[in-house]
This record gives structure tokens, sequence and C-alpha cells, in this order.
């Protein structure tokens, strides 16, 4: 799972290892945008700069709830 704020990237949650070869997430992830870690870095050093990173700033949010919790 990717979190996103207007379609910025900034954290994900790791998949876990037991799926890392499981064909049907593999054919999901394929069907996705790739990103690099200095993709994030760049996008969430953005945030911050902007004071717009949900980890770090409080913020009026849509759906806070799909936030990842730690």
């Amino acid at each position: 799972m990717m979190y996103y704020i207007n379609h910025i990237p900034f954290t994900f949650d790791d998949v876990p290892e037991s799926l890392w070869y499981d064909k049907e997430v593999l054919e999901a992830a394929d069907k996705e945008r790739r990103y690099e870690p200095e993709d994030l870095y760049r996008s969430s050093f953005y945030l911050i700069d902007e004071e717009c990173h949900p980890m770090m700033f409080e913020l009026d949010l849509v759906n806070p709830e799909m936030l990842p919790q730690e």
C-alpha cells in the first residue's frame, strides 16, 4: 500500500516476505507505477518543506483512517 497527499507519495507498507513471490501480488504490482527510493526521498522532503507531511505535521485530512498507524 502506497500513501499519497495530493498524488505525492510519501510512505508505503512493506509486503510481507511470504508474499514476495505470490503470482497475484506480482501481477497487481506490475500494473502500478514503480518508485525508486530516491523518488520517495524527494517527494517526502517536498512535503516536509511545505509543512504538509502528515507524519510530521497536523493536517485536516479527508480520510485520516487511511494513514499508517506507525
